[in-house]
C-alpha cells in the first residue's frame, strides 16, 4: 500500500482539506458551514487542521474548532474519510486533545446512510482512544414557534459577583443529570466542575450582564439561568435548579425568562441544547416551543 503521510495544513492548503467529498449527512456541512469562510475568521487554523494523504490525495482530515483569539482548541468538529485506518491513525498522531462533537440529523439511526456515516466516525474515534461521553438535543426557537408566556412565579435577579455564581454551580451540580458535569465532578470534584462551568460561561462572547439568579417570593435560591451569546447565534448557555426546589417544574420559569430577555436584546433564533437522557430539561424545551433540530453525539 501507498505510505501514508499524516500532517498539519500548511497556510494557503484550505482546498486540499475541502477536496475530500463530503455528502453533507452529518457533520459540520450538515449545519451548512463552509471550512474555508471559518478558517480566514480564525476558527480553524492550519496547525489545528490535518490531513492524511496517499499519494498527494486526501483519504482522511480532522480540525479542531476555536473562536478568533482562542489559545487552544475546544473541540475537534470536522472529522471524516475515506480510509478508515488512515483515519484512526491520524487521530493518534495529531497532538492535540479535545472532545469530539459530532453533528447529525434527529433520528439519525433511522436512515441506513447516515446511520453508516455516523457509526464510522465514531467506531474510528473509539478506536483512536476516544469514549462515547452523551448524546444532545440540538434546539433552535424563532418566533414563529412562539413565546410562551412567563408563569411569574420567580424572581429574577442580575449576580455581578462571580463567586456568588460559583457558589450556586457548586449547588446546582448536586445531582446533576448533564453527563459532562457528573464526568467532571467524578474525574476532579464538585469545585472543579462549578470552576469548569463558570470558565466556559465567561469564555462565551455574550454580555456578563445578562445572567440572573432565580428566587421564590420568600427570597430562596431556586437556580440560575444564563442567556448569552456564542460565536453564531443568540443561545441558553445554562439553566439549573438547587436540589431542593426540584420535581417543581421550575427548569421550564427559567428557560422562558431567558427566552423573553434574549428576545428583548433582539434575538430573532435562539439556540441551545440539553442531554438526552436529561428528560426533565428535554421536556421544558418541548413545553416552551424549542423544536429538535439536530443531535450532536460528544465523545472525550
Amino acid at each position: 500500500m501507498t505510505e501514508l503521510v499524516v500532517r498539519p495544513l500548511e497556510a494557503g492548503e484550505e482546498a486540499l482539506f475541502t477536496s475530500l467529498p463530503d455528502r453533507g449527512l452529518v457533520g459540520r456541512k450538515l449545519l451548512g458551514d463552509d471550512f474555508a469562510e471559518m478558517a480566514k475568521k480564525g476558527e480553524y487554523r492550519p496547525e489545528w487542521t490535518w490531513v492524511a494523504l496517499r499519494e498527494g490525495v486526501v483519504v482522511a482530515r480532522a480540525a479542531w474548532w476555536a473562536k478568533p483569539g482562542d489559545e487552544t482548541p475546544v473541540a475537534l468538529d470536522w472529522f471524516d474519510f475515506t480510509d478508515f485506518d488512515a483515519a484512526v491513525h491520524l487521530l493518534k498522531t495529531a497532538p492535540l486533545r479535545a472532545e469530539y462533537a459530532l453533528h447529525t440529523p434527529p433520528a439519525w439511526q433511522d436512515d441506513p446512510d447516515v446511520a453508516a456515516e455516523v457509526n464510522g466516525r465514531v467506531e474510528a474515534a473509539e478506536r483512536a482512544g476516544f469514549r462515547k461521553l452523551v448524546e444532545r438535543y440540538r434546539f433552535r426557537w424563532t418566533p414563529d414557534n412562539g413565546l410562551p408566556e412567563k408563569p411569574g412565579r420567580l424572581e429574577f435577579r442580575p449576580e455581578p459577583d462571580d463567586d456568588v455564581v460559583l457558589e450556586v454551580f457548586k449547588r446546582v451540580h448536586v445531582g446533576s443529570l448533564d453527563a459532562h458535569v457528573r464526568k467532571t465532578v467524578e474525574e476532579q470534584g464538585l469545585d472543579a466542575a462549578a470552576r469548569e462551568d463558570l470558565d466556559i460561561m465567561k469564555w462565551m462572547p455574550g454580555p456578563r450582564d445578562w445572567w440572573r439568579l432565580a428566587y421564590t417570593p420568600e427570597g430562596e435560591l431556586v437556580g440560575l439561568v444564563l442567556p448569552t451569546r456564542n460565536v453564531y447565534d443568540p443561545v441558553i448557555g445554562y439553566v439549573a435548579v438547587v436540589p431542593e426546589h426540584r420535581g417543581r417544574g421550575y427548569a421550564y420559569d427559567l428557560l422562558v425568562e431567558a427566552t423573553h430577555d434574549l428576545v428583548g436584546y433582539g434575538a430573532d433564533r435562539i439556540v441551545a441544547g440539553t442531554d438526552v437522557g436529561n428528560v426533565p430539561m428535554a421536556k421544558a424545551f418541548a413545553k416552551a416551543g424549542y423544536p429538535v433540530t439536530q443531535h450532536r453525539i460528544d465523545l472525550a
